[in-house]
């Protein structure tokens, strides 16, 4: 069972990961099939640089694992359990105070 300092952990967790969009967009990718760094980064149009950077902090996250296949390395969603949730926030309906500030000079979000 978890512990409410074991959930925090991974809600800060999923927090860090989702927050920037070149991992949210490789965990979109890999909710519909799991991947290679070379694929990944064709696919959405980054270097395979930036591609190998994104799954090591996702990986530190603890939300994809890499499996060695050969010379390659296939990256996956670590758990079931969080492609459903994932899938499931997916459909989730946000709602947004279009006239509120976002309080975060960083974000890119509400521009």
């Amino acid at each position: 069972m978890l512990t409410l300092t074991s959930r925090l952990d991974v809600m800060n967790r999923l927090g860090r990961a989702m927050a920037d969009p070149t991992r949210s967009r490789i965990l979109l990718t890999l909710l519909d099939a799991p991947g290679h760094p070379a694929e990944l980064a064709r696919d959405l149009e980054l270097t395979r640089t930036n591609v190998s950077n994104h799954l090591t902090c996702l990986r530190g996250c603890g939300l994809i694992v890499a499996t060695p296949e050969g010379r390659r390395t296939r990256y996956e969603i670590a758990d079931p359990h969080l492609t459903q949730g994932l899938r499931q926030l997916l459909e989730a309906v946000v709602a947004v105070d279009e006239g509120a500030p976002c309080m975060d000079d960083q974000c890119e979000c509400c521009a």
